[in-house]
């Protein structure tokens, strides 16, 4: 993280929003060198999907399954929805731009408090003086006329006067769970209440959730409550189904962990026990239902960190544990039961990025990188930081613009200077040292890919795309173009945050401009290569064709050089780059550049149409 259609665009935007919405709301939902590109190792992903037939209609109407304009940018995120046609407009329309992967955004475990009648309370902060109030979510769950938590505890005291409920926690879904989610039936049950369906799920304070329900009645213990909201019909099911159709691959949420009340970066680690209950319960269910669904991608953990110099070894001295980063202990305790449950299924994580020098929380392009060494530890398989630009945290430009102004949209997040001073480095420096970091841990037996997510939003102080953007408003294809001209290098697979609002948002949305240039040249590379005994320059990208020119430039030249496509994939390309990059190769004597000059290429395509952004490379002779 296709994306096609305006009108599918839209109606996509909002279905996806249901599924994969995780913008913190209401407490329920998180949120120019000679490098050459490191190879991607293969996982379940990577396995492409047929559409089942060229169209079909159902009671949403007629889709078509071909893939009419296809664009750099394979894989988005999606925001839940309450309308199941949304859905399908919406993989619809990222299908049709060249879509083959949905991540969706899901909801977090939170511990409740709980009001005399035994009753769930709404989340608040500690300084909010309001009066508590009863969730109205939770309210309609009960059973005999007591709560549902009050009956837990009844049933757990009347198996052993010792048990007790000592903490209750609380999820909310739009999914509908199997029997596999349940570990001792006797105690644990679905309780359906008009269309709302809810689950009750009991965990031990240790964690051990014991493969039997003997235990409940042996010995007196303490347990927590996991109290869920579902739905009636399941979303997962349904989503699956809809990337069997269209050739997707869908990656729902991991539970999300609840958050440290003193540093809400961080996962708390008061409650880990009952998300891993959690999750394991989860993913056995999915076990029992989805092992051999070929759409099912793999699994999203949607538990946002800064990337950044971390620390974990997942050792199990205590001592040395204590060292590593919180979230990335409970990152490896979720990505252990995914490995159990579901092998082969990769798991795939998004951080941000800060390159913003004047805060002391930004990081260097190096400690980024050993900030993706560490998370590839945990077991993650696929790396896919935020490139931070739609934010303004890092900007897009080469080492020769450093002294250049920062793009006018940026200047509301790092005021008036330029890029050097802004910021440690670009987008470009970044994922050039991920690269190399997932070299280094390929080398060392860690089965992980690195992806790019580019932004599709803009800073902004008016013009949002909804209430849920926030500070974000539209961007454009030119500024997208040029974000996969930065990373598309280094990477095997680019998607984007994302398609609900971003894409659809505006007339025209950014959704329709991509359907009518989605076919525009995007250059991410250039490299100095002979062919027989003639000097010239291989690049790679996207919609390279023969009839395309190539414009080089340098300080001091007299006159701009222009030259013709004159071959394309005359090479084999390096393993694993992301779908639909080419090469083109260009015959040009390089002795005609200074030698430590930097030169310019710019690509247009046959028609006249000029790639967004030119290259900005250094090949001395």
């Amino acid at each position: 993280m296709r994306w096609l259609t305006a009108l599918l665009g839209v109606a996509i935007l909002a279905a996806v929003a249901a599924i994969v919405l995780v913008l913190p709301r209401d407490g329920d939902v998180p949120a120019g060198d000679r490098t050459s590109a490191a190879p991607s190792p293969s996982t379940t992903v990577s396995a492409a999907l047929t559409p089942e037939a060229s169209a079909f209609t159902d009671p949403c109407g007629t889709f078509d399954t071909e893939m009419a304009s296809p664009y750099a940018v394979t894989g988005y995120w999606l925001i839940p929805t309450a309308d199941h046609c949304t859905w399908r407009r919406q993989f619809g329309a990222i299908h049709e731009v060249g879509g083959d992967t949905v991540i969706r955004i899901g909801w977090g475990l939170q511990a409740r408090r709980l009001d005399d009648d035994g009753r769930i309370l709404e989340n608040k902060s500690e300084d909010d003086e309001e009066e508590d109030k009863v969730d109205p979510r939770y309210e309609p769950c009960e059973e005999d006329g007591l709560p549902c938590v009050a009956a837990a505890e009844r049933d757990l005291k009347a198996a052993n006067p010792g048990n007790r409920v000592s903490w209750t926690f609380v999820y909310r879904t739009d999914e509908a769970f199997g029997p596999g989610l349940f570990r001792c039936p006797e105690f644990e049950r679905k309780i359906q209440v008009g269309k709302t369906v809810f689950y009750r799920l009991i965990a031990t304070e240790d964690g051990t959730d014991d493969p039997s329900c003997a235990n409940v009645r042996n010995k007196g213990r303490g347990y927590h409550v996991i109290l869920i909201a579902a739905a009636e019909k399941d979303s997962l099911t349904e989503l699956l189904d809809l990337g069997d159709q269209f050739g997707v691959k869908v990656f729902p949420a991991l539970p999300l962990a609840p958050r440290d009340p003193a540093q809400k970066t961080r996962a708390a680690q008061q409650g880990t026990k009952t998300l891993i209950t959690l999750t394991r319960r989860i993913l056995q269910d999915y076990g029992a239902r989805f092992q051999d669904r070929v759409s099912l991608g793999g699994f999203y953990q949607p538990f946002e960190l800064q990337m950044r110099e971390m620390r974990y070894t997942g050792s199990d001295d205590p001592e040395v544990a204590k060292l590593d980063h919180p979230t990335l202990r409970v990152y490896a305790s979720q990505h252990e039961i995914v490995e159990q449950e579901m092998p082969g299924k990769p798991i795939l994580v998004s951080p941000y990025m800060d390159a913003r020098k004047r805060l002391p929380i930004s990081a260097s392009p190096k400690q980024v990188a050993a900030g993706f060494e560490a998370l590839a530890r945990t077991g993650v398989g696929i790396i896919a930081p935020q490139d931070s630009r739609g934010t303004g945290k890092v900007g897009l430009f080469w080492p020769d613009q450093r002294d250049d102004q920062v793009d006018e949209r940026l200047r509301t997040v790092v005021g008036e200077t330029t890029n050097g001073i802004a910021y440690h480095g670009s987008t470009r420096d970044y994922y050039r040292e991920m690269a190399a970091a997932r070299t280094r841990m390929v080398e060392q037996g860690y089965n992980v890919q690195l992806w790019a997510n580019v932004e599709a939003f803009e800073p902004s102080d008016e013009k949002f795309c909804a209430d849920r953007a926030g500070t974000r408003g539209r961007t454009d294809k030119e500024r997208l173009d040029t974000a996969v001209t930065q990373v598309g290098r280094y990477v095997s697979k680019v998607v984007s945050y994302m398609w609900s609002d971003f894409f659809t948002c505006g007339s025209p949305s950014l959704a329709e401009d991509i359907a009518r240039d989605h076919d525009r040249p995007i250059p991410v590379d250039a490299v100095r290569k002979e062919r027989d005994i003639q000097d010239g320059m291989e690049i790679r990208g996207y919609n390279l064709p023969m009839g395309s020119k190539v414009t080089i430039t340098w300080d001091g030249q007299e006159a701009p050089k222009v030259v013709d496509v004159a071959g394309v994939d005359l090479t084999e390309p390096p393993p694993d780059l992301p779908a639909r990059m080419t090469t083109a190769w260009v015959p040009f004597d390089w002795t005609q550049v200074p030698p430590g000059a930097w030169v310019r290429i710019e690509v247009a395509a046959p028609d006249g149409r000029a790639a967004a952004a030119p290259l900005h490379v250094l090949i001395n002779a």
